[in-house]
């Protein structure tokens, strides 16, 4: 933009007399040139949300232009950020970079940096998203102005690493970002920040060690000058709230407890529709009872008394659902088949993509409803930290489950055969006995339960390993398409038929079937009733199948039930 100042400057031609008239027609004004840096309407206007840095070269490049030119601009840059660009290695040609201070090096592929090829004015670097798992060659000869040091969502993991954190390495360090590794001993790391006199910012979520319930107020009590631990301002109250934590390490144990509640099901079709209305005696009873699954890992289980669960251990995640009055045997049978059934063709998609067990947890079967109250509530503690911040970073499956079970009646009494066959009259001691056994129900004779997912889906819980306590939500599996059924004969075709087989039988036939016209005029009321429920059902406006699922991280001190399922956050 300025070249004709800046070669008049550098070359000797310029300055032959003669000439220097020219060279001033064809000069720009330094002035002029800032108006056309400062005017938002300008070609050369600067974005708004340039930075400093960008701003300062381009009024050097206007005011001062061969301080931009080859090797010159070494000694101008303070700043270099180089993002997303396949950065493996930092070499000693950062070193020409003599008043860098800033170097964001952040979504590259850094495995190890060694702190000889760092500028020793760097006061900023940040390295977060790459692949570094050894501070080492970091920490042999640190740059000893740095004040920040972002390492979020490296591969870091304790103890060997613990040593480098402490003020022998980064005497001024106030801001550190650990945030998104795999630290697991809260106190040896806690114990070497603490020798950090200077640190004010910390960012520890994202590692297993901040799923421990006490996380928290142990760092804030520990280290009494910090002023914001993962991007949360400490306040006075909060202080005062985990004053002595400190001095108490026996509360630091190293698991971790969550509680999944289960609401409201809706959606579910009413499995009536897709009955006939008129079945006859041989037919068999139908139950429906309806579930929901979700997968978590092997741990110690707390339910309460509203609350029960099947569960089953496996790599890959099945659907299990259970006869909750079924005997021990029958219980192994159906595990033992619904596992041989999932190896062989699974369509629940799989969640847990670490190598942790996990199991299948199953809510109590409850019958069809509009909306169907699981009211489930199970606690889980887990000392796996490692393995269940695996778990939350892959989600888990929900799912809803319909159990139908075909119930037959048993065979009749032989006594009763006998009469039903006109076998005499029976006597009157027999009689009394035979209306007590009419009076019982029948007995009914069970087939194994037919399982069937209606809906299954991932829930995202990544919130969890960040600063939230609970992750809430309504899985919305869609609207359920299902067979229409087949649609019984009319009343009025009925009473057709009827009425032709009526006028082909004698006068007094007719007659001696007068006594049943009132039955036949009340069963025909009721399913007249029936089929206007049941087209009334049709007409209906569809309704997704949902459920309320959500699972809440427990911190200390302790809030369990302070927020129940479906209120707002």
């Amino acid at each position: 933009m300025n070249k004709s100042r800046f070669d008049a400057r550098t070359s000797p031609s310029r300055s032959q007399p003669g000439q220097e008239e020219s060279v001033m027609l064809d000069e720009e004004n330094p002035e002029m040139l800032m108006e056309l840096l400062q005017d938002p309407h300008s070609p050369w206007a600067l974005p708004p949300d340039c930075s400093s840095q960008d701003q300062y070269l381009r009024e050097v490049a206007v005011l001062a232009p061969e301080l931009v030119c080859g090797s010159n601009i070494f000694q101008v840059l303070s700043t270099l950020r180089i993002v997303g660009k396949g950065v493996e290695e930092v070499d000693e040609g950062l070193l020409q970079l003599q008043k860098l201070e800033e170097l964001i090096l952040s979504a590259n592929q850094i495995s190890r940096i060694t702190s000889a090829n760092l500028p020793r004015t760097l006061k900023v670097l940040e390295l977060c998203c790459n692949a570094v798992a050894d501070l080492q060659d970091l920490c042999t000869q640190p740059p000893p102005e740095l004040q920040h040091l972002g390492l979020g969502y490296n591969k870091l993991c304790g103890p060997s690493q613990n040593k480098y954190l402490s003020v022998d390495f980064w005497p001024n360090l106030v801001s550190l970002d650990l945030s998104f590794n795999s630290f697991m001993d809260l106190l040896e790391l806690i114990s070497q920040l603490s020798s950090l006199q200077k640190l004010r910012i910390l960012v520890l979520q994202g590692n297993p060690l901040a799923l421990i319930p006490t996380y928290r107020g142990f760092v804030v009590d520990s280290l009494p000058k910090l002023s914001i631990l993962d991007d949360i301002h400490i306040g006075p109250e909060e202080r005062h709230q985990f004053q002595g934590l400190a001095r108490q390490p026996e509360l630091i144990r190293s698991e971790a407890q969550l509680v999944v509640s289960i609401g409201e099901i809706k959606g579910v079709p009413n499995p009536s529709t897709h009955q006939q209305l008129e079945v006859d005696s041989e037919a068999p009873v139908i139950t429906y009872s309806y579930c929901v699954t979700y997968e978590f890992l092997e741990g110690d289980e707390t339910g309460d008394s509203c609350s029960t669960e099947e569960t089953k251990i496996c790599q890959h995640p099945v659907v299990v659902t259970l006869d909750m009055d079924s005997s021990a045997q029958d219980i192994r049978e159906t595990m033992s088949q619904q596992m041989h059934t999932t190896k062989e063709e699974s369509k629940v998609p799989s969640a847990v993509l670490c190598s942790c067990t996990a199991k299948v947890f199953v809510t109590p079967g409850k019958p069809w409803a509009v909306i169907i109250d699981c009211s489930y509530r199970k606690e889980h503690t887990i000392k796996d930290l490692m393995g269940l911040k695996s778990y939350l970073e892959a989600g888990t499956i929900v799912s809803v489950v319909e159990e139908k079970v075909l119930s037959w009646p048993v065979s009749a009494d032989p006594e009763e055969n006998a009469v039903i066959k006109g076998k005499g009259p029976v006597p009157r001691d027999k009689q009394k006995k035979k209306k007590k056994k009419k009076e019982k129900p029948c007995e009914l004779r069970s087939d194994p339960p037919i399982q069937r997912t209606l809906g299954t889906g991932r829930v995202i819980l990544e919130a969890l390993l960040a600063t939230e306590d609970s992750v809430a939500t309504v899985c919305d599996f869609g609207i359920l398409i299902t067979e229409q059924p087949v649609q019984p004969p009319s009343l009025e075709e009925k009473d057709g038929k009827k009425s032709k087989s009526k006028s082909k039988k004698p006068k007094a036939e007719r007659e001696g079937h007068g006594s049943r016209k009132t039955t036949a005029s009340a069963e025909g009321k009721r399913k007249t009733k029936d089929s206007a429920e049941l087209e009334e059902g049709h007409n209906l406006q569809p309704v997704p199948l949902t459920v309320q699922f959500q699972m809440q991280l427990l911190r200390w001190p302790m809030t369990v039930g302070s927020q129940s399922l479906g209120e707002p956050q």
